[in-house]
C-alpha cells in the first residue's frame, strides 16, 4: 500500500470538510443526539415507579414514525430526482413546484399510514400494546404530526437546494435534531426549565404530551389546540423558506451545477 495516494485521498476529504459546514456537522451530530435522547430517557425511567413506561415508549415510537415518514416523503423523494439526474426534467415539466410538493406529501400520507398500521398491528402480539387505546385523539394527533413532518421536510429540501449534495445527510439528520426537544420518549418536564419553552414551541411536543395524557386517561383538547395552532406558523414559514430558496436557486442557475456534482 502506497502512502501517497492514501494521504492524497485523506487531504481531498479534509478540503471537502473545510468547505462544507453540513459535512462537519455530521461528525458531532449523531453522538450529540444520542446523548440528548438517551440521557433524558434515563432521567425519565429513573423517576418511574410503575409499569406504564412501556406503553408510553411504544406509543411514542409508533407516533415518531409518522413524523419521520412525512418528512422523508418530501426530502427523500425529491433528492432521489437529484440522484437520477432528473430534477431539471421535473422542473421543465408542466407540473408546478406546489404540485410536486403536494404529490410527495400524498406519498407521505400513504407511507406513514402503512408504517404506523404495521407497527400498531405488531405491537399487540409482541408487547400487548394497543395503539387504539389512544382513542379518538389518534386521528387528530396523526394529522398534526403529518403537517409538522411536511414542514420539516420542506425546510430540509430547501437546505438541500441551497447547499447541494453536501447537505444530503440532513435528510436523516434533521428529524433527529428535533427528537430530543419534542419530548418523544419522556415528558417535557424532564428537560431543563429554560429548554422547555423552546420545546413547547414545537407542535410535536404537544402531540407526544397529548398521547401520554390520553394513555393515562387524561385526554384534553388543549393538546390538539396547541399542536394545530403551532402547525400553522411552522407550515407557513417552511413553505415561504422553500419557495424563497427555489427562487434564489433559479436566479443563480445553480440547479444544473448541483445535478452535475
Amino acid at each position: 500500500m502506497r502512502p501517497r495516494p492514501v494521504a492524497a485521498i485523506m487531504l481531498r476529504h479534509a478540503y471537502l470538510h473545510k468547505r462544507s459546514l453540513p459535512r462537519c456537522m455530521e461528525i458531532v451530530f449523531w453522538p450529540l443526539m444520542d446523548l440528548f435522547v438517551w440521557g433524558f430517557l434515563t432521567l425519565y425511567v429513573r423517576e418511574l415507579a410503575q409499569g406504564g413506561a412501556v406503553s408510553f415508549l411504544l406509543g411514542a415510537m409508533i407516533f415518531w414514525e409518522i413524523l419521520y415518514r412525512a418528512q422523508q416523503s418530501i426530502s427523500l423523494s425529491i433528492t432521489e430526482e437529484f440522484w437520477a439526474r432528473n430534477i431539471i426534467n421535473l422542473f421543465i415539466s408542466p407540473a408546478t413546484p406546489a404540485e410536486m410538493v403536494a404529490a410527495v406529501c400524498a406519498i407521505g400520507v400513504v407511507k406513514s399510514l402503512l408504517t404506523s398500521c404495521l407497527l400498531g398491528v405488531l405491537a399487540m402480539p409482541f408487547y400487548g400494546f394497543d395503539i387504539l387505546a389512544v382513542g379518538w385523539m389518534i386521528a387528530p394527533l396523526y394529522g398534526a404530526l403529518l403537517i409538522f413532518g411536511w414542514a420539516v421536510g420542506l425546510v430540509t429540501m430547501g437546505l438541500i437546494f441551497r447547499y447541494g449534495r453536501a447537505a444530503e445527510g440532513l435528510i436523516w439528520g434533521v428529524p433527529f435534531l428535533l427528537q430530543p426537544f419534542s419530548a418523544v420518549f419522556y415528558p417535557v418536564t424532564v428537560l431543563p426549565e429554560w429548554l422547555q419553552y423552546a420545546a413547547l414551541s414545537l407542535p410535536s411536543t404537544w402531540v407526544f404530551e397529548g398521547m401520554r395524557a390520553t394513555l393515562r386517561g387524561e385526554a384534553s383538547p388543549e393538546y390538539l389546540a396547541w399542536a394545530f395552532g403551532l402547525c400553522i406558523p411552522w407550515m407557513l414559514a417552511a413553505g415561504l423558506y422553500f419557495r424563497r430558496t427555489l427562487v434564489k436557486v433559479r436566479e443563480r442557475g445553480s440547479l444544473g451545477r448541483q445535478v452535475m456534482e
